[in-house]
This record gives structure tokens, sequence and C-alpha cells, in this order.
């Protein structure tokens, strides 16, 4: 039986993922932060559920603690997957530190802090698939979302080391990097085509996590389209409204 930790686990991408791995008979300790949300969620799930916290990731000096109690409530640990993220407002962090410091400790500093004891655990055990959700926006700096981006490429960053560290040891390392997708999270945004839906975007995690680990685009399109980006120079980058607008 399949012991999985969702951490982030009331947001609308983490619970369809959590629901898939439900129907395959799955294990499940589940952390968030709407007490409501999560409570309704355990509810659904069932006996599949055996744990829950509710709590603020962003207390960062608690999250070995927590990683130690689903551990114990699971059993042990085969899957872990870290969710949870804060988009902010852009304008707001570039007017006022505190704004930019809570994006960054969601989205970076919340994510270390629960990666330090899962990977040190799981490369005890020797097996393991640790697998975290980060975005297209930390591919490139853009003055649309340039905070919110710069977290998520350190993320990215920091999993790339982190991959490499665990390559021998039994645990794979997996970096989701998500465009946009209708969720609550993106609700005041114009929708279009690139947008995809937490439905999708859960079952490409699933099917991804049953491969091996790495960074993977999803949906798989925005890869060409990032390569691109990523590598336009910064004159070029700088005339083309789309990319460097607000």
């Amino acid at each position: 039986m399949t012991r999985v930790l969702i951490v982030g686990a009331t947001s609308a991408i983490a619970a369809r993922t959590a629901h898939l791995y439900a129907s395959r008979g799955a294990q499940l300790f589940l952390i968030g932060r709407s007490a409501d949300k999560l409570q309704r969620l355990c509810n659904a799930l069932g006996d599949a559920v055996v744990g829950s916290i509710c709590c603020d990731l962003d207390e960062t000096d608690e999250n070995a603690e927590r990683v130690d109690e689903a551990r114990q409530a699971l059993g042990g640990l085969d899957i872990a997957i870290l969710a949870h993220g804060l988009l902010g407002s852009q304008l707001e962090t570039e007017a006022h530190y505190d704004a930019a410091h809570a994006i960054i400790t969601t989205n970076f500093s919340s994510m270390v802090s629960l990666l330090i004891p899962l990977a040190n655990a799981m490369e005890a055990a020797g097996h393991g698939q640790l697998a975290v959700l980060s975005s297209v926006a930390g591919e490139r700096g853009r003055p649309r979302n340039y905070t919110y981006g710069a977290a998520k490429g350190a993320l990215t960053i920091y999993l790339q080391g982190l991959r490499s560290r665990l390559y021998r040891s039994g645990v794979a390392v997996h970096a989701f990097k998500l465009g946009p997708v209708d969720t609550p999270m993106t609700v005041d945004h114009t929708k279009n085509a690139t947008f995809s839906t937490a439905a999708r975007v859960a079952a490409d995690i699933v099917s991804h996590l049953d491969g091996r680990g790495g960074a993977r685009f999803v949906p798989w399109f925005w890869a060409p389209i990032m390569t691109v980006v990523r590598w336009l120079p910064e004159p070029i980058f700088q005339r083309i409204a789309a990319l460097s607008g607000r």
C-alpha cells in the first residue's frame, strides 16, 4: 500500500491528486491551512486518510515536527507532494517588503523547511519520491510577477541540487513547472488557451510519479514556449509587450 503525504492538500490541484491516490488504495496524510476545507476533504476521502494537520506552514520552525508526525501516522513514507503556494500581488511587493517576504516565505522558505526532513528521512530509508509544484514563472523574471517568479526560480534550483544529491540513494525528486491553472488562486485572472485545469494537472502529476524523477512542464507545451522565453536576449524580450508588460 502506497503511503502518501500531501502538503497544501486543500488546494484544488492537491485535492484532485489526493482523490486519485485514494482511488488506488493509497493511505494519505494531509496537511492544509483551512480547517473547514481540510475537514471536508478528509470526509470525502474517508478511510484513505490516516491523519491530518491544520496549520500555517509559514511557521517554518514547526515543519520538521509535522513531517515526523505524518511519517509516524503512515508507518513510513513513499511519496511526499508539496503543493502549497502564494501568488500574492506583484504591485504590493514593489511597495512593501512585508508583501514580498510573505511570497518568498511561502513559496521558497517553507518548502525548504519541509524538504530537509523529508529528504533526510527518505535518504535514510533508501527509497521515496519527493514531488514539488513549482511554476513556469520561475524560468524568467517578468514585470507582472517577478517576486513570485524569483521564489519559484529559487525553488526549482534547490530541487535541481537536491535531485543530484539524492540520485544514487533511491530517492526521486520531481519538480513540476506549472503553467497557469484555472483554480481559486487565479479566479481574477483573464483566462486563455494556455490555462489548464486542476483535474488535468493532477492526472499528469500522478502519471509522472509512476515513472522516473526529474523536472516536468505541465502541461507539456510549456517546455518549448519557456525555452524560447528563457533564452531571448533582454533587448528583444523588453520590446515584446506580451512578455515584458504588466
